[in-house]
């Protein structure tokens, strides 16, 4: 048994989380936040050296008796940012996120190139996309080409976060398959989409080397333990994208188990032993960081439709969730399409929010409040809809993010896609996960061929008292409104899309 740390560079903060995983217990746990630039165009940004000044800060903050004691870090990161890094190890720009939309066009052009959407779903997997990595490669070749030049390294954040700390430039299958470039059956980079980026270079040697989920990126640098006052040499797991590390840190990682997120943006993704592509191109075909796949739908706009919705009518929390308790299911016909930063799924890059369905008794503040947050779960339910579709049979739904916190959320997640909720103990997911991964990669770095579904078996606790189940009328009056949500989700297409 070990003490280990997991790291979660997310789009609001980094924080760290350091576990004792022969008592079972959290030791610490450490937070700081980050700036976002925002454009009209869609870009949204971060600078990769404020993720190693907040990791910095974390570290910091924690007992240096903790901090020596640590034998193994795993590091979770926001998904599909691109960081561009020369060959002495800086980063050529600033971090495009999961959430920039500007690159639009670079999609349309390496999709044309690749044949279409359906051949696309045919082939490698995934749909190209303005959240995926792929298309703000294009974007850096074409509007910075003297900084693409000097491009030695593709990482993603969380590979930029194992090359700070070991020098390794190494990826993982799930991050990978987040980049839109991977082929998730063969598991190997597509050749084609490389060459639709850039005809004339070969960009398969800037891309990592992939490892396996249980292996260690590498281990810790002088400088990097010095600045965080760990060991050095202690191992660095492969770490993985915040869904990845979410779906260890909730215990999905065998079929049949959801885990639904309920953030900045929104996730619902499920464990698989084989491949999962979906033929309407809802659900992302991505890898997991377990060896397996992890089929996924995410939306960009979740938790931020309650949050400029409180701030619209001057409301804390439990004043906005108690107004929004008082109105009906349906919000008596209001519905909020939560489009504040476009959308991706659906794909409506140029997407806005819109407020529909007034008439001259509905127009109420209640019914406001309750449609934005009916809107975030409808828009998840996209995604359950499709995991149904393709057949697979969830269990449960093993909720987390900021809307975990309420109950009136959850009653509605298990009202609106009729299944039992529970919520994780440890509710900061991706972090624990991360630090789950390294206490696995730890046991394999020591010959031991332990089994990820056993840590997790281990390790995952869940809040029973936090549970709660589907109200059959409920579901039923939720249906309907969902089928009225659905119309003007697809109203606004010719305009959106």
């Amino acid at each position: 048994m070990a003490i280990v740390a997991g790291i979660d560079v997310g789009t609001q903060s980094t924080k760290v989380l350091c576990y004792d995983t022969e008592a079972r217990n959290i030791l610490a746990t450490s937070q700081s936040p980050h700036e976002l630039i925002s454009r009209e165009d869609g870009s949204r940004e971060q600078e990769a050296s404020w993720w190693i000044g907040a990791m910095i800060s974390c570290f910091a903050s924690i007992d240096p008796v903790i901090r020596r004691s640590i034998e193994a870090v795993g590091v979770s990161g926001q998904q599909h940012g691109f960081v561009p890094v020369d060959a002495s190890g800086e980063v050529l720009h600033a971090v495009k996120l999961w959430n920039d939309v500007s690159t639009a066009a670079e999609c349309a052009q390496i999709s044309s190139c690749a044949g279409g959407d359906a051949q696309l779903l045919a082939g490698e997997g995934n749909l190209i996309l303005p959240g995926y990595t792929a298309s703000k490669i294009l974007w850096f070749k074409k509007h910075h080409p003297d900084k693409y030049g000097k491009m030695a390294h593709i990482l993603l954040p969380h590979d930029y976060i194992n090359f700070w700390l070991t020098g390794n430039a190494v990826m993982e299958y799930g991050d990978a398959s987040g980049t839109a470039l991977l082929d998730i059956k063969s598991r190997t980079w597509s050749r084609k989409l490389l060459r639709c980026i850039d005809a004339k270079r070969d960009l398969s040697e800037v891309l990592p080397r992939l490892i396996e989920a249980h292996q260690v990126a590498g281990n810790l640098t002088a400088k990097a333990a010095t600045l965080l006052g760990l060991v050095e040499g202690i191992p660095v797991s492969s770490g993985g994208g915040d869904n990845m590390m979410g779906a260890i840190g909730t215990g999905t990682v065998t079929d049949g188990t959801l885990t639904m997120s309920l953030g900045t943006s929104g996730t619902i993704y499920g464990a698989s032993d084989t491949p999962v592509i979906d033929p309407q191109g809802l659900l992302a075909a991505f890898c997991s960081s377990t060896g397996a796949w992890l089929p996924l739908l995410c939306t960009m706009n979740c938790t931020v439709a309650s949050e400029v919705t409180r701030k619209l009518f001057d409301q804390g929390v439990a004043q906005f969730d108690a107004i929004a308790n008082e109105a009906p299911i349906g919000c008596e016909g209001v519905v909020m399409l939560p489009y504040f930063t476009g959308e991706r799924t659906p794909n409506y890059p140029r997407g806005k929010a819109c407020l529909m369905g007034f008439d001259l008794h509905n127009m109420k503040v209640r019914n406001i409040n309750r449609a934005a947050l009916e809107s975030a779960i409808f828009g998840l339910r996209l995604g359950l809809d499709a995991f149904k579709d393709l057949g697979y049979r969830a269990k449960e739904i093993r909720l987390i993010g900021g809307g975990a916190k309420s109950s009136v959320w959850r009653q509605m997640v298990a009202d609106i896609c009729n299944l039992p909720v529970v919520v994780p103990a440890v509710p900061e997911a991706a972090a624990f996960g991360a630090a789950l991964q390294a206490f696995w990669a730890l046991e394999h770095a020591g010959g031991k061929d332990t089994g990820i579904s056993g840590i997790v078996a281990d390790h995952v606790v869940l809040e029973q008292e936090a549970s709660c189940v589907p109200i059959p009328a409920n579901v039923t009056r939720y249906a309907k409104a969902y089928e009225n949500y659905m119309l003007y989700v697809s109203a606004v297409k010719p305009i959106f899309g």
